[in-house]
């Protein structure tokens, strides 16, 4: 099947070869032609499935025929961060440029004075958060009324976040004869609820079971020592055998980003991170650094598990294993994307056993258990973090057809056979003292920059987020 079978525009079809594709996925392919019939639809989807094009492609020919109108947004789209609304901006921004469709983005930070503007001007399209939608609504600056097309994305997300009971609240202001779209890749219990009181016969989709990971990605677990200094030398020498062109690298605390980004860059690696306690113009610029190659290692919290659709990612590695088993989903789903394949490792120590055993049951597999590359974790904690002066074994040169993560004109950290040289310090430097154990994390914590619509945003606005298609 091709793009052309699903019945969308000429006009569409261009903006989607353009964009390098010809196949449908198989949520797109299922979803696509039911959306056009104007059918309510349930989809449930793994990451990294396409499921974001399976309602933007059919939204943008829908909304091709009519006329917007001053503060009546004519669909909405409900996202649970603000990461996760600009994706769906830019989605739309690639798609509709032979379309006039108006667009606007209702995220917390940015200044509510051009959101209004924009509204009052109207718009075909309203992507917002929650939090930000709500104010705006008891201010007055919104209304609902006209609003034909609701989708609900990452509704498990929501459900996490809290956000259920402003999702069924949005949903008591807008019509009741209106077409609704529901996106999750679980549907727990209380999802089922929602969807049974607030869409009409609709369509379910299921492109695989209920929080399953992707078949194109290679799951493995590596059993390391507890102490970080250890376990960052496993994963030096991880990242030295492996053929790695891109890589995410996930952490459970903001703490242990910054520390490990700090450490992998004095080795030489071409490294960034993205947290929680970074602000969003710092967020999407390290984005587009890791993008645009400039870094091809993003150490990152969960923060950056949802909603990152970035091509070409190799690798994936949980340096802690997650605390809650759908955000291993999450972040194995980085990689292994759009029929590509990838390969996703999991450091586990001998406090994790709970944790693999929950997703093992959430995701119905058994992952295969290795043992970490010889030697990985056997440096001595008193040179931990400091690079040596001589080269690795397999050299600048190796590792620049490789597609790994050194940079070539740096020494690399020496391997874990090769004799202990004499790191680079001054003489009288301190011996580095031993790092904490970390306390067990409550049962909820999550590094989320707790997203209700109104944080995070003190710069402007980037260049994809505008309020209008380039018709």
């Amino acid at each position: 099947m091709i793009f052309a079978d699903l019945g969308l525009s000429d006009e569409l079809l261009r903006a989607v070869t353009e964009a390098g594709y010809t196949e449908p996925t198989p949520i797109q392919a299922s979803a696509i032609p039911s959306v056009l019939m104007m059918r309510d639809v349930i989809a449930v989807a793994q990451t990294g499935t396409g499921k974001t094009a399976s309602f933007v492609l059919p939204m943008i020919d829908i909304l091709a025929q009519g006329r917007s109108r001053a503060r009546m947004p004519r669909s909405l789209i409900l996202e649970p961060t603000r990461e996760l609304a600009a994706q769906v901006a830019e989605n739309f921004e690639k798609y509709g440029k032979y379309h006039k469709l108006s667009m606007a983005l209702l995220i917390g930070g940015v200044s509510m004075g051009d959101q209004i503007k924009a509204l009052e001007k109207g718009v075909d399209v309203l992507i917002a958060t929650p939090g930000r939608l709500l104010d705006l609504f008891g201010r007055g600056n919104i209304l609902l009324t006209g609003c034909e097309l609701l989708v609900i994305d990452e509704a498990d997300r929501m459900l996490d976040m809290g956000f259920i009971p402003d999702i069924e609240e949005i949903c008591t202001k807008l019509p009741k004869t209106r077409q609704t779209l529901l996106f999750s890749a679980t549907m727990p219990p209380p999802i089922k609820k929602l969807a049974d009181k607030f869409l009409s016969n609709p369509k379910t989709i299921e492109v695989a079971r209920p929080a399953t990971t992707n078949v194109n990605i290679t799951q493995r677990l590596v059993s390391v020592p507890s102490a970080a200094h250890a376990k960052r030398s496993v994963l030096r020498s991880m990242l030295e055998h492996e053929d790695i062109v891109t890589a995410i690298i996930f952490c459970n605390r903001k703490t242990t980003v910054r520390e490990l980004n700090k450490s992998l860059k004095r080795y030489g690696y071409r490294s960034s991170e993205i947290h929680g306690d970074m602000d969003q113009p710092q967020r999407l610029a390290e984005l587009d650094r890791f993008k645009k190659g400039e870094v091809n290692i993003l150490v990152a919290s969960d923060v950056a598990a949802r909603g990152l659709d970035i091509k070409g990612v190799s690798h994936v590695f949980n340096f802690d294993a997650p605390w809650h088993p759908d955000d291993y989903v999450h972040r194995i789903g980085r990689t292994g994307r759009a029929g590509a394949t990838g390969t996703a490792y999991t450091f586990v120590t001998s406090a994790d056993a709970e944790n693999i055993e929950n997703i093992e049951k959430l995701t119905g597999q058994k992952i295969e258990k290795v043992e970490a590359a010889p030697g990985g974790a056997s440096r001595d904690a008193d040179s931990e973090d400091k690079p040596a002066k001589r080269e690795s074994k397999r050299g600048a040169s190796a590792k620049s057809k490789s597609g790994g993560g050194r940079r070539s004109d740096k020494a690399a950290a020496p391997e874990a056979e090769a004799a202990p040289s004499e790191p680079r310090a001054p003489a009288k430097r301190a011996k580095a003292a031993p790092e904490p154990a970390p306390k067990r994390a409550p049962a909820r914590e999550r590094d989320t920059d707790g997203e209700s619509g109104d944080q995070g945003w003190n710069g402007p606005m980037p260049d994809f987020l505008n309020y209008g298609f380039n018709g």
